[in-house]
C-alpha cells in the first residue's frame, strides 16, 4: 500500500522518492544545516512531507542546476527556505498561493533564517497532530 502524500517517509522511502542513495541524504544533513528530519528513539529518521520539498529542490540545485553546496548553502541564507522548496517544484522563485502553508511561518516573524526555518517546521507538524486530532473527533 503507498502512503499518502502528508506521511512520514523513511530514509529509504525519500531517497527512493528522490531518486539518491540513503548516504547522499545523511551527508546531506552534515552540511545543510535546515535539513533536519525527525529523529525518533534509536536514531530513525522520518521525513515529513516538507523536509521532502526541501530535499527535491537541494537535489535539483545540485543536480539539475550545477550549483555547489556552498551555493546551495548561500541560496538558502540569501532567500530561504522556500527557494529551494521551489527549486525542487521547478519554480525559480517560491510559490505566492497564500493557501501553501507549508512554509507559513517565515512570513510572520523576522527572525533569522534557521529559527524561521524550525518554527516552520513545528508549524507544519502541529498542523498535522491538529488535523489528527480532528480526524478522530470526527470519528466519535
Amino acid at each position: 500500500m503507498a502512503k499518502g502524500p502528508n506521511a512520514f517517509r523513511t530514509i529509504s522511502e525519500a531517497a527512493e522518492e528522490l531518486g539518491v542513495p540513503q548516504h547522499v541524504l545523511r551527508f546531506w544533513e552534515t552540511k545543510f544545516s535546515f535539513i533536519r528530519p525527525m529523529k525518533r528513539a534509536g536514531g530513525r529518521r522520518f521525513y515529513r512531507p516538507q523536509d521532502i520539498a526541501v530535499l527535491r529542490g537541494v537535489r535539483a540545485l545540485l543536480h539539475d542546476e550545477g550549483y555547489t553546496i556552498k551555493g546551495v548553502q548561500k541560496l538558502h541564507k540569501d532567500q530561504g527556505i522556500r527557494r529551494l522548496a521551489a527549486a525542487g517544484e521547478g519554480g525559480g522563485t517560491p510559490a505566492t498561493d497564500p493557501s501553501d502553508d507549508i512554509f507559513r511561518a517565515d512570513e510572520v516573524a523576522d527572525i533569522g533564517g534557521e529559527a524561521r526555518d524550525r518554527l516552520s517546521f513545528a508549524l507544519a507538524d502541529l498542523e498535522a497532530v491538529k488535523a489528527r486530532l480532528d480526524g478522530l473527533l470526527k470519528g466519535r
